[in-house]
């Protein structure tokens, strides 16, 4: 997969997602998650349907700090 993430951290991303998004670049939906290899992600996607997905791109990002 795209930057070094796999397949499974997506999945476990979007199983365990602690933020949601839209990406300021694209303008496209983004969630944040832990995967379960303690790396903290990024996916930007396109929503195709209920119950598909198609994965933009993903990514390693710090922890979002809300106000």
């Amino acid at each position: 997969m795209q930057h070094g993430v796999t397949k499974e951290e997506i999945e476990d991303v979007f199983e365990n997602a602690t933020d949601a998004d839209i990406s300021l670049s694209s303008g496209r939906p983004v969630v944040f998650g832990d995967a379960s290899t303690a790396r903290h992600l990024m996916v930007v996607y396109e929503q195709i349907d209920a119950d598909t997905v198609y994965l933009v791109t993903a990514y390693e990002v710090p922890r979002r700090r809300r106000p």
